[in-house]
């Protein structure tokens, strides 16, 4: 997409952290922006700061691990503005711990939110974003947590990969109708996500995870205006990945490094 200038964009889990960073990067670049957060006073938030800016912006609490709140979200753009070119599945949630400690509520609340909500979120936008034939962009938050597997966050970087991958399939299944796709791989970045329990439901907490707890990061912490600012001129340009930190290069490269030995030094049968 040459220009955002006009573009209807939604953002789920706009309320903070890179969500309200892309709606207020959208908001500058003359998008108008749907902020769709679980947290009513947040997504309002972010509206009167892209009001600030001079941008025009929707409030509208959603549950992403809802279907039908998702539906209803999409049927509310769709009423409202007519349109969106920018779909942005950027809410996400974190345990800490190990995945022997992980319980069936710990599960569900991450695959709720960070998977199905991806889910959910393409399957009510984009049968009309294609039949608009207009063209658009698909953003999908994802992680460094989705390329590299991390101790202690097991379920998180479960969920994770599967939206990169969800995301390398999707940018070819979406070619032919002109929309793009871009998945966002950030290592740390100053967020609220530890304190993603606080809008834990209560029928899936669990009383002795970790979400609040300390997780050592390798590299810098960057701010979302940061990741927001990468993700916004993959989106002009069409870029598939963002992957944030130069500090990634080389866990990267030892990843695929053993992949390669995997395949030269198989064993013999």
């Amino acid at each position: 997409m040459k220009t955002l200038e006009g573009k209807v964009a939604v953002v789920t889990g706009g309320g903070s952290g890179i969500g309200r960073a892309l709606a207020l990067g959208l908001a500058r670049q003359k998008a108008r922006v749907v902020v769709a957060d679980v947290d009513e006073s947040d997504a309002a938030e972010t509206v009167r700061q892209v009001s600030a800016l001079g941008g025009e912006g929707l409030a509208v609490r959603t549950d992403v691990s809802d279907r039908s709140q998702v539906a209803a979200l999409a049927d509310r753009v769709f009423a409202h503005y007519g349109a969106t070119h920018v779909l942005c599945n950027n809410a996400g949630v974190v345990v800490h711990g190990g995945l022997e400690e992980a319980t069936w509520e710990d599960w569900q609340w991450l695959v709720g939110v960070n998977l199905w909500g991806v889910v959910h979120g393409l399957m009510a936008f984009l049968p009309r974003m294609i039949a608009s034939g207009e063209g658009g962009h698909v953003v999908n938050t994802a992680s460094m947590a989705g390329l590299i597997a991390s101790q202690g966050l097991g379920v998180y970087n479960t969920t994770k990969y599967a939206v990169v991958g969800l995301s390398e399939t999707l940018v070819k299944d979406l070619r032919p109708h002109g929309i793009g796709v871009t998945v966002v791989c950030p290592m740390g970045v100053a967020t609220r996500i530890r304190q993603a329990a606080r809008n834990r439901p209560a029928s899936l907490r669990n009383a002795g995870a970790k979400e609040d707890g300390e997780m050592t990061l390798i590299g810098r912490t960057l701010d979302a205006d940061d990741v927001a600012a990468q993700t916004l001129a993959a989106v002009r340009t069409g870029a598939l990945y963002v992957i944030t930190h130069d500090e990634a290069l080389e866990p990267l490269r030892r990843r695929f490094q053993r992949l390669e030995d995997a395949v030269r030094r198989r064993p013999q049968v």
